[in-house]
Parts: C-alpha cells; sequence; structure tokens
C-alpha cells in the first residue's frame, strides 16, 4: 500500500465484496430437501422454482435447499426469507403452485395464504 487512495480503493472493494455476502435486498427461496421432503415430492418443487425464477429473470431471488425443516406431516416445505418482511412457510408446496406464488409473493410481495402453514392447520 503507496497512498490513501490506494487504502480508499481496497476498501471500496472490499465493502462490495461483504455487501454480496450479506445479500441486501436479495429474497430467499428456501426448500426442505431432507428425506422426508424429497419422499414428499419436494425435488420437483425446487426444479420448478429454480425454472420460475430463471425464465423471469429475477437477478434478486436465490432458490436453495436446506435439510429437515421439522414438520414433515406438511412436507415439501418452502420457505420465503424477504427483507423487512416476516418469513413466509409454505406447505404441502406442488410444482403447480410455484407460478402463483412467483406472481403473487416474489414478484408482487403479497404472500399466498392459502398455501402457508396458517392456513393448513386451521
Amino acid at each position: 500500500m503507496k497512498s490513501l487512495e490506494e487504502l480508499a480503493q481496497i476498501r471500496e472493494r472490499m465493502k462490495n465484496k461483504v455487501a454480496l455476502r450479506e445479500a441486501n435486498g436479495e429474497i430467499r427461496i428456501v426448500v426442505g430437501m431432507a428425506t422426508c421432503g424429497i419422499a414428499a415430492g419436494a425435488r420437483p418443487v425446487l426444479n420448478a422454482l429454480v425454472e420460475s425464477v430463471v425464465k423471469e429473470d429475477l437477478k434478486n431471488v436465490t432458490v436453495t435447499q436446506t435439510g429437515c425443516i421439522g414438520m414433515c406431516r406438511l412436507e415439501p416445505i418452502v420457505e420465503v426469507f424477504a427483507p423487512d418482511q416476516d418469513r413466509v412457510t409454505y406447505v404441502k408446496m406442488t410444482p403447480d403452485k410455484v407460478p402463483e406464488i412467483i406472481e403473487k409473493h416474489i414478484k408482487g410481495g403479497h404472500p399466498v395464504t392459502k398455501y402457508t402453514i396458517g392456513a393448513v392447520e386451521n
């Protein structure tokens, strides 16, 4: 490091890398892919979500998988984490429900409550 300008450039580069890791402004869709989820049909749901996100060119959305979410009888389970919003848990998911969730919740910001845990439990 030879100057304050070089230090400022390094700081800016690192700040950008940290922002990418923190995924500010990013929506995360997480699919439960433990044995129970896979047996209940989570793999086609995961594939449908990935295909929809790519098709709609949603740059601020990532689709990931996790292990058991802990409610095996409600699998396949999909959780949506959006900035400044409560987590939304969709249960008994099917690939047919994905387009509606992408359109209304992911793009429109309004959860599709008829597919959420609260609607199924009542």
